[in-house]
Formats: C-alpha cells, structure tokens, sequence
C-alpha cells in the first residue's frame, strides 16, 4: 500500500481559498498513490482560533467540494486533514472528511478531545462522540486528530473496531515535537497497528508548526519521516504486518483491563 502525506505550510499571508486550490493540486499530483492525508485545520490553521468563526463552512461547503473533486481527479483514498465545520445548530466542530477515490464522501470525524484547556478550540468547538473506522479494500482506518493522540483509550477502541491503520491528522507546535514523535510510535506499539500521522508546516497565528510527519510500523520502527518544511512524505508499507505481528507477539489476546473481566477474576 502507498501512502502520501502532505505536510502543507499555512502562510498567513495566503487566503484560505488559495490554499484549498493549492490544497488541491497537491492531491491531484499524487496519483498512483492508494491513500492521500492532509494535516489538521490546514484551511485556517490550527491556532488561529480568531479565524475560526469567520471561515467556518456547513459540511458540505468550499472544502468539501475542492477536496472531493481532488479525490476523483488523483483517483485515491483521500484523509482530507480538517476544517471548521459549522453545524446547523451553529456549533463549530473540528472535522475530518474522507472521500473515496470517485470523490465520494467516505466517513466524517468530528474531533473528539478539545486543545487549549481553558481557551481556542476548547471553548469554542463542540466535541465530537464517536469512533470512527473506514474500511479500505487493503486494511481498515482509524481516525483521530492532534491532541486525540494524547488519549490512548481512543486508539485501543479503534483497534477494538477493526483498525489496523491509524491515521492522526495535526497541527503540532515545534516546541512540543519530542511529544509527537514519541506519541505515535507509543500508539503504534501498543496497538501492534500502523500509524500515520501527518503534521503541518509553517505557522498559525505565529505557532511554529513541527512538522515532522511520521510513518510507524507496527513493531514502532520509524517507516519515512519529514522535515520541518512543506513537503509531501510517501511511503509504501504491507498491511498484512499488522496480523503477522499480532500472531507472532500476540500481548493484545493478554488485555485485563478495558474488557469484560473474566469469570474468575474478582
């Protein structure tokens, strides 16, 4: 399987429009690629909470009729990062869109755990409730996004749910970066599942972004890793290593907690 995660740069002096066509191209150039990922809020940028109210769009609005088309056009899997999403009630949500390789939407992920404690996304984005997995023809996907890689719970029920990838889009600031890279290979080890996730470049709201997207096999080894620059990461990996791990170290059968407890354990 191939993937091509596409690490953009949020310019704050590029329109968002701009950058959703750019956004775009950048999609269409990776055809021959089975699964395309773009990072977190890369419309807006993740910190730009300023911004959030003004370029929120209903669900099927600017970004979703750009991504979709790109999907068709590249003619792949495309993880279309996330954008402000305004519901019908009003209420912001940070969410994922993914669409199939005829421009179809494919699953939705309304981000579930809130950055910024007492301020931004925390305060004014509502959380999302649901695990969301996608079934590809080669494995199945989890989704999270960013801060949901903090939470090892949510990644152990996607997993619980059939997910054999795990696919976290990010806006992740420079000067937390020992905690990205060192997150995503903890998820992948734990769960014996790939992971790929996908940070941005640039800055948002003058928040050096990381960078450093990252492909994890299931044994943790690092698979491809970026720079702090925009740039598009490709990587190609067997899905079927995440069953030939599990058979080989199988520590997901010897789970206590989190599980229906045994008869016998009191």
């Amino acid at each position: 399987m191939r993937a091509s995660l596409i690490q953009i740069a949020v310019d704050p002096d590029e329109s968002v429009n701009s950058r959703r066509e750019r956004a775009a191209s950048l999609v269409v150039a990776q055809q021959g690629a089975d699964l395309v990922v773009l990072p977190e809020l890369w419309p807006v940028g993740a910190f730009a909470y300023t911004a959030f109210e003004d370029e929120a769009e209903p669900l099927n609005g600017p970004t979703h009729e750009v991504m979709a088309k790109a999907a068709a056009d590249a003619g792949v899997w495309l993880h279309a990062g996330s954008f402000v999403e305004r519901a019908d009630d009003g209420t912001l949500y940070n969410t994922t869109l993914v669409f199939t390789p005829k421009g179809e939407r494919a699953a939705t992920y309304r981000k579930i755990h809130r950055f910024g404690f007492d301020k931004g996304e925390a305060v004014m984005m509502g959380a999302g409730d649901e695990l969301v997995t996608l079934a590809l023809p080669q494995t199945t996907l989890g989704l999270a996004t960013c801060y949901d890689l903090r939470f090892p719970e949510l990644f152990r029920g996607l997993v619980d749910a059939g997910s054999e990838v795990l696919v976290v889009a990010a806006g992740w600031p420079e000067r937390r970066r020992a905690h990205w890279t060192l997150l995503a290979q903890a998820r992948a080890v734990e769960n014996q599942a790939y992971v790929l996730a996908v940070g941005s470049a640039g800055t948002h709201a003058g928040i050096q972004q990381a960078g450093h997207s990252i492909v994890v096999d299931p044994w943790g080894e690092v698979l491809a890793e970026a720079g702090a620059d925009e740039e598009v990461l490709t990587v190609e990996f067997d899905p079927a290593k995440v069953a030939t791990t599990r058979e080989q170290f199988p520590a997901l059968k010897d789970r206590r907690l989190g599980l229906a407890p045994p008869a016998n354990l009191v």
